[in-house]
């Protein structure tokens, strides 16, 4: 299954929908050095918020919803959300 990404240009919490992404301004400054966090993204499930690595926003790590209530999980792919196939 695939979802496309929408990028918000400017930080607006009540505008992050699920599949939304917002690049952080000071992007690299957090997290550990080797992979800091790079952008906010809405779970494309359940629209929950989550800091996702440098990495994760060039599709080479995985994420898992952090919600307590939804455990998608999802790569990024260009300017896509592919889920991560069932077992």
């Amino acid at each position: 299954m695939i979802a496309e990404i929408d990028l918000l240009d400017v930080w607006i919490p009540e505008q992050m929908q699920p599949g939304t992404i917002f690049l952080l301004e000071q992007a690299g400054e957090l997290g550990k050095a080797e992979n800091p966090y790079w952008a906010v993204l809405a779970c494309p499930s359940c629209g929950s918020l989550g800091l996702i690595t440098r990495q994760q926003c060039a599709g080479l790590d995985a994420m898992i919803c952090g919600s307590s209530t939804c455990s998608a999980e999802y790569f990024l792919e260009e300017k896509t959300i592919r889920y991560r196939p069932a077992c």
